[in-house]
This record gives structure tokens, sequence and C-alpha cells, in this order.
């Protein structure tokens, strides 16, 4: 039995009063803090203020803790707005603005379908969106736009972690490094390369997602419409 449908085990009023609920958001502010390997049921027990072992009355391992994290993260991923365009747009948005808030989300997006409740409830809301779609196109459509947000936001969490890390946000790493490019384009071995680094606009992260999300959402709506 998944651990979204076990019964909870009777609380006992003598002890610290203990649920999922607690054990995971307990879990969630580790993670924010500290990362994933910030998190273990040692540290849940200490900072609920209760003996590590009563946590596997609720949580037989990580694995489903890591599951109930990510599907309490799902309640901030609520798809909206009207036709299929826009709840994709929302979907996305969505999904990295959860990934921003819980940089640990991004080392967890991608992989097999998370089957939590509130996982279901958000596809849900996207497959209806959909329902004018071939049946057979409705998931390569979601996996597209979700693949482009989940390497999206890797790249932008990485860049996050790197500044942490380094101490160089990204325009001091870039001053750092332009003497280096500019020695490598002074041979004309990269054209291309060298009138885009010079010419080219410099997009902020959020100017890059968007237009790069509005790209794909237009070859998707071609797609279908055609």
């Amino acid at each position: 039995m998944l651990v979204w449908e076990r019964p909870e085990p009777p609380n006992r009023p003598v002890l610290a009063p203990l649920s999922r609920e607690r054990i995971v958001r307990a879990a969630i502010r580790l993670a924010d803090a500290d990362g994933l390997e910030g998190v273990s049921l040692r540290k849940i027990a200490t900072a609920l203020d209760v003996g590590p072992m009563r946590l596997y009355g609720y949580i037989e391992n990580k694995e489903e803790l890591l599951d109930l994290m990510v599907d309490t993260v799902h309640t901030e991923i609520r798809p909206s707005g009207d036709g299929r365009r826009e709840v994709l747009r929302s979907l996305a948005e969505a999904i990295r603005h959860a990934a921003h808030e819980h940089e640990w989300l991004a080392d967890l997006l991608g992989g097999r379908p998370r089957l939590g409740p509130h996982a279901l409830a958000t596809s849900e809301s996207v497959m209806a969106a959909l329902d004018d779609v071939e049946l057979d196109v409705v998931m390569p459509v979601v996996a597209s736009v979700t693949a482009y947000v989940t390497g999206a936001v890797r790249r932008e969490i990485a860049e996050r972690r790197a500044e942490r890390a380094t101490g160089l946000d990204e325009k001091r790493w870039q001053a750092a490094h332009g003497p280096y490019l500019e020695r490598a384009f002074a041979d004309g071995r990269y054209p291309a390369l060298a009138t885009v680094v010079r010419d080219a606009a410099h997009l902020d992260a959020d100017q890059t997602f968007r237009i790069g999300l509005e790209y794909l959402l237009d070859g998707i709506e071609a797609r279908i419409s055609g």
C-alpha cells in the first residue's frame, strides 16, 4: 500500500502530537534551509521534539518522505487560465516559482511521474485544459513543457549555487572570464559565437525563460492547429 493510502497510527496523547503533515512540513523547512542533504529522520525528530523511532510509524524510509515533500509542494503548483496555452504557460511558471522557493525541488524534477494526490490534482487540471487536443498528443505536449521547465530551472538553481560557492555573481563571473574569451575569439575560430556574445542582448533569467517558453508554446500551438 502506498504511503498516501496507508492510515496513520493512532495518536497517543501522552506523547507530543505527531502526523505525516507535521513530519513533512518539518522536512521541507530543513530542506529549504540546508538542501536535501540537510534532511534526515533524526533531524526531523529533533525539530519536532520526538524520538526518531516514532517517525517510522508514519514514514518507512526517506524515499517515501521525498515523495510526500514533492507532493506537498504541488499544493503551490496550481495551473490556471483560459485555454490550453494559458494553462500550459501557468504550469511552467508555477513549477519554476515553486523551485525558486524550494531549491531542492530542482533535484527531484523529472523521472517517474509523481502520484500523490496533489500532483494528480495538478495533472488533472492540465489534462482538462487539453481536452480538445488529440488524445495521443496530450502527454507529449505536457512532457515538452515540463522538460523545458526542468532544464531551465536546473540551470538557474545551478547558477545560484555556484554564486554562493564562489562568491561571484553572474556579472562578476563574466567579467573575470571576459579576457579569456577575447583571446579565444581573437584568432577568428569562433566567429558566430563571438558575434552572439559581443552583439546580442544579454537577457536576465526571467526574460530568457519567458522568451524560450513562448517559442515552445508557439510551436505546440502551430503543430496542434496545423
